[in-house]
């Protein structure tokens, strides 16, 4: 049970509005740590999945980000991010998988749930794309196959997942995976947020440096 202050008997009010304070507070340092332990973890990985993915971006590429369940909702989170990320910041193109129900059940009912992003990929993906997999557990089927659906095409191919990584930590042709090291599914889809939050800001910083190989002169340069 998550809470289980709440079915403890003979509690009055104050005791139960005690509890109920002290499980939030141990609930959010648990995810503050969490978090800081994946960044301090994955801090260079994710600068370097972040280069990739500008690269992509400027040649083109197209971001895919899909899931299962709320990690389906997370994928949509990711799209709306890099489509429309506020500010100054640069408009990226950006599809969550999940947001074309026709597509999704027909596949699901024609073929098999497990080929609903595989065969997404398949139809537009190409080379220069990016495929983002997020899952709770890294062990879903339908993940696994649209990632080696992207490698087969040359896509970037990201994975996030949580526990020890699943399958997706023996995936082959993934070329980043970042893992959230917890077995609570609501710690890691937090700590998750987190990682694509990052993604994306390290993406954007990095797509505001001189293209490789590009020399910018200043005024006044010579």
């Amino acid at each position: 049970m998550l809470y289980p202050f709440l079915y403890a008997g003979g509690s009055g009010l104050d005791t139960l509005m005690e509890d109920v304070r002290r499980s939030t507070v141990d609930k959010a340092n648990d995810i503050v740590r969490l978090r800081e332990t994946v960044l301090e973890e994955y801090g260079e990985e994710l600068a370097a999945c972040a280069v990739r993915m500008a690269d992509a971006f400027r040649g083109g590429g197209r971001l895919f980000a899909f899931g299962n369940g709320g990690s389906s909702t997370d994928a949509q989170d990711v799209a709306a991010l890099f489509v429309n990320p506020g500010g100054a910041a640069k408009p990226l193109p950006a599809v969550a998988l999940t947001n074309d129900a026709a597509v999704v059940t027909a596949l699901s009912n024609d073929i098999g749930f497990e080929v609903v992003f595989a065969r997404q990929l398949a139809a537009f993906g190409r080379p220069g794309d990016i495929a983002l997999a997020l899952s709770t557990s890294g062990n879903s089927d339908n993940l696994i196959a649209a990632l080696r659906e992207a490698s087969r095409r040359g896509m970037t191919a990201v994975g996030i997942a949580g526990y020890t990584g699943g399958q997706m930590a023996e995936t082959p042709g993934l070329h980043h995976l970042f893992v959230v090291p917890s077995s609570s599914v609501h710690r890691i889809q937090e700590a998750q947020t987190t990682i694509y939050h990052a993604l994306w800001e390290l993406t954007q910083r990095e797509l505001t440096q001189p293209e490789p190989g590009r020399v910018e002169l200043g005024r006044g340069a010579f």
